[in-house]
This record gives structure tokens, C-alpha cells and sequence, in this order.
């Protein structure tokens, strides 16, 4: 059965507009506002989101911002790979977030539950998806590359380098997408005694194709990635103790000493903090995603009397957690980005103290 008081979709309709919210921008200005004029299926969720957009500072949009007008001490690549991983983080929450999961709760037949975006719908998803975790492999490689190879850091470790990369890695995940335009297909759903559309798996498909899109799948956004960053780190990490012995050396000046240490200190919580928070926020959905799509593929998604459901809606809200945080992982390690971001937030706040009130022009 379909329970839509289940305390799973009560939990959802409140985790994925929150996240949505943490993560995509909203000028403070009287521009939100005039987005209410939409039809009264979007008012509530519209006046929630310009009301919480308020309170809360949203992460990737802040972040990129910051990097791109302000000298945060970074290379260009390094800065060029943190800004293209927000604007990917960004599109999944876009994408996956709001105009998948969010509209599903709160609209009754969503846009893509009709052809051709049911079909389109998972290519724009995926390829979000991909970018998002491949950005973060290139710059775990670009690291390694600068900390362990001076020899190739001049040729590597380049604003050019790096933008040839960033473009390679968005068109590729979009076009190791494009399967998923069979993977899908609008029908009537008949549940409820209402004749509505939905967006549901192909039923059609072979077995074989479903089993190759998994697996494939899988591979590419969770196995992979793990066995590079997992490794990369792990290594990165071997070269800093390493060099922490040769700057324990008693001959060096003890300031000297201290300073690299701190160095070594910093990259090394910023390694162990993004590998853990990546593996913990994706392992959920990882393991769910697989016994889902192979031993309960064509199961109802939305009875969540069978645990399964359950557990991969758990494991969905805990991996694309990780694209309104992936940023603060990488970023706020950085003290000379944190006085930025606390700059920012002073003048976030005395400009909304100077903002005059709504006026309501209708007469009562």
C-alpha cells in the first residue's frame, strides 16, 4: 500500500526543500517575491522558500562567489576545480533535489511524469550527478599531483590544465548518461482510483540492460571514485608524514618548523575529513541503490511497508546531503576562505538590517 502519512514522506517533505534551500542561492531582494504570482500548487512551498532563504546561507552559490572575487591563498586550478565542483553540486541539488524529489511532494502530477522529460529526466540527473562526483576524483588527483610529483605540477597543475579537465569531466558524465533515456517511461497509474500519470521503470527492459546500467553505474560514481580518493589519500597522506620527519629536523629554525607543520596538519584534516564524509554520505545509498535496482526492480517506490523503501530513501537523502556540504569539506579548512565567508556574513546581515519591509499595496 501507499501510506502518504508514513513518517518517511512526512520526512522527506521537509529534509529535500530544506536542503534545496541550504544549497541554491536566493537574491535578498523583492525579486523572490514575485515568484508568488505561480499557481496556488507552489505558493506555500514558494513563501517557505523566500522566508527560510532569510535565515539560512546557502553554501555552493557563497562559495564560488567568494572564490571567484576574493584571493583565498589558492592556485588557480585548485581554485578553478573548488568553483566548477559548486556549480556541481549546485545543479544536482537543481536537478535532483527540487525539481524531482521536491516537486514530487508537493505537486500531484509533476512535469516529468509526461514524455519526452520522464525520458530526459534521469540524463539531466545523472550527468549532474557524475560531474559532481568526478570533479572531486580530478581535484583529489590534482592535490596528489602538486604534492607528490614537482615534476609534473608545472605541466599538470594548470589553470589550463585544469579547464580542459573541468570541460572533459561535465560532457562525459552527461554523455555516460544518455542510457538512461530507456530506462524510464510515462504510463497511467491507477492507484487510489485516480488515473494519473507517472513516471515509472520500463517494464520492458531486459534484464541485461538493467543489470549493465547499475553496474555501470555503480562503478562509475561509487566504486571508482572510492579506489582513486581512497588511494590518492592514503598516499598523500604517507608523503606528509614523511615530510613531517624532515621538518622535525633539529637543524631547521624552530618557527620554521612550526610552520610547516601547521601546513601538514591542515591538508591532512581536509583529506581525512572529505574521504570519511564522502564514503559515510554515499555507502547508504551505494549498497540500497544496488539490492533496489537488481532484486526489487519494478517494486512500488512509494509502499514503505517494504523496508527496502525505506532504506534507499535514507541512503538518497544522505548522498545528496553530501552536494550542499562537499564545499564547507574542501573550503572552510582554509582560514584565509573562513574570514572571507565571516565578511560575507556581516554584510549579508547589515544589509538586511538597511531592507525596508513588505508593503502590502491591496487594500484589506
Amino acid at each position: 500500500m501507499t501510506d502518504q502519512g508514513h513518517w518517511m514522506v512526512m520526512l522527506q517533505r521537509v529534509f529535500y526543500p530544506v536542503l534545496a534551500i541550504v544549497g541554491i542561492p536566493c537574491k535578498y531582494d523583492d525579486f523572490c517575491f514575485c515568484l508568488l504570482w505561480l499557481s496556488q500548487t507552489f505558493l506555500d512551498f514558494l513563501r517557505l522558500y523566500v522566508q527560510c532563504c532569510l535565515l539560512f546561507f546557502q553554501a555552493n552559490v557563497v562559495t564560488f562567489l567568494i572564490f571567484w572575487k576574493r584571493n583565498c591563498m589558492l592556485s588557480k586550478s585548485s581554485t578553478y576545480y573548488l568553483m566548477a565542483i559548486s556549480v556541481a553540486d549546485t545543479l544536482v541539488l537543481i536537478f535532483i533535489v527540487v525539481l524531482e524529489i521536491t516537486l514530487k511532494y508537493h505537486t500531484v502530477e509533476p512535469y516529468w511524469s509526461w514524455d519526452p522529460w520522464c525520458s530526459l529526466r534521469d540524463i539531466f540527473n545523472y550527468g549532474a550527478h557524475n560531474a559532481s562526483t568526478w570533479l572531486v576524483v580530478s581535484f583529489t588527483v590534482e592535490r596528489f599531483v602538486a604534492i607528490n610529483t614537482l615534476s609534473l605540477k608545472t605541466k599538470l597543475c594548470t589553470p589550463r590544465c585544469a579547464i580542459i579537465v573541468i570541460i572533459t569531466v561535465y560532457s562525459c558524465s552527461h554523455l555516460f548518461a544518455i542510457p538512461y533515456y530507456w530506462s524510464n517511461k510515462s504510463s497511467f497509474n491507477e492507484s487510489d482510483h485516480e488515473m494519473l500519470w507517472a513516471c515509472v521503470y520500463n517494464q520492458e527492459a531486459t534484464d541485461f540492460y538493467v543489470h549493465t546500467l547499475v553496474w555501470s553505474q555503480t562503478a562509475l560514481v561509487y566504486i571508482l571514485p572510492f579506489i582513486i580518493i581512497f588511494s590518492l589519500n592514503g598516499l598523500t597522506l604517507r608523503q606528509i608524514v614523511h615530510s613531517n620527519k624532515v621538518h622535525n629536523d633539529p637543524n631547521l629554525p624552530h618557527k620554521c618548523a612550526i610552520y610547516f607543520r601547521s601546513k601538514k596538519r591542515k591538508s591532512m584534516v581536509l583529506l581525512i575529513t572529505v574521504s570519511m564524509t564522502f564514503a559515510l554520505l554515499s555507502v547508504t545509498r551505494f549498497i540500497t541503490q544496488i539490492i533496489l535496482r537488481t532484486a526489487f526492480y519494478g517494486v512500488n517506490r512509494n509502499d514503505y511497508s517494504i523496508p527496502i523503501n525505506v532504506a534507499a530513501d535514507i541512503g538518497t537523502m544522505l548522498g545528496l546531503s553530501n552536494a550542499a556540504v562537499n564545499m564547507y569539506l574542501y573550503a572552510c579548512t582554509q582560514s584565509k576562505f573562513r574570514r572571507e565567508l565571516v565578511s560575507c556574513i556581516k554584510l549579508t546581515i547589515s544589509s538586511c538590517k538597511t531592507c525596508k519591509p513588505l508593503q502590502n499595496d491591496y487594500p484589506s
